[in-house]
């Protein structure tokens, strides 16, 4: 069998990449993506009879795959590996779509795979896919996982007050501590932008409006956050942002 991995986090392919090596010697030939449309690339090119897909990258998510792969692509078999809260995992179960829940258990990665060579072939893929989108969509999960040196901190987007762009890596400030994670800004502003509390006044920010303090005019305009730190607002978000607050 052929394997393709597409995760945007190189410790998690590397990782994943192990596993199935000690654990699945049927799986012979395995390549990896740093992002969805690399590993689309892949799948048209090494017709794989499994994808190990992250869901949650920057750009594009692993949920999007159906947008760029027509009905007929999709021969393949899905493996999800995800950080995803007991929420999301509901609608996984509910929807019959396989997954692995990060980090990766090797006797859990055995049983995957077993379960999905045995569909290699079924054709109703497409449709599971698209019915867990909706479930996920329609779903009340309410937590966000950051990795840490443990494992995965669960926290709940109502106890976000900011967060801030350090290059590749994101400053999470909560309402209880400040936590460096390993994801660029932009896989924060793409999770979170389906919750209207959070705005981005600035390339480098996004914060959660519930933990508003002030609105400072001078230098150019700025705000402070209940955890008394200032946030400079874009000129071309100014306008925009006053009509925000000035709604709530």
């Amino acid at each position: 069998m052929k394997a393709v991995i597409i995760d945007d986090e190189l410790k998690a392919r590397s990782v994943l990449k192990t596993l199935i090596k000690e654990e699945c010697p049927k799986i012979k030939q395995i390549k990896e993506a740093d992002d969805l449309l690399s590993g689309i690339q892949h799948i048209r090119e090494f017709q794989p009879e499994l994808v190990f897909l992250d869901i949650e990258m920057p750009e594009y998510s692993g949920l999007e795959i159906l947008d760029f792969l027509t009905e007929e692509e999709v021969n393949f078999q899905i493996i999800f590996t995800t950080a995803y809260n007991h929420y999301a995992i509901e609608a996984f179960k509910l929807n019959a779509v396989d997954y692995l829940l990060k980090p990766i258990d090797s006797e859990e990665l055995k049983d995957a795979i077993d379960k999905a060579e045995k569909l290699i072939g079924n054709k109703d893929l497409h449709k599971k896919l698209n019915e867990l989108k909706t479930s996920l969509s329609e779903s009340n999960f309410k937590k966000i996982g950051l990795p840490n040196s443990n494992g995965i901190k669960f926290v709940d987007f109502n106890d976000i007050i900011m967060l801030e762009a350090d290059g590749m890596y994101t400053k999470v400030s909560t309402t209880n501590e400040e936590v460096l994670v390993s994801k660029p800004l932009k896989f924060f502003v793409d999770t979170l932008s389906r919750i209207n509390t959070f705005y981005r006044p600035h390339r480098s920010y996004l914060v959660n409006l519930t933990y508003l303090r002030e609105y400072v005019k001078k230098d150019g305009g700025y705000i402070v956050m209940e955890n008394n730190k200032s946030v400079s607002i874009s000129k071309d978000k100014k306008e925009e942002f006053l009509a925000i607050v000035q709604s709530i």
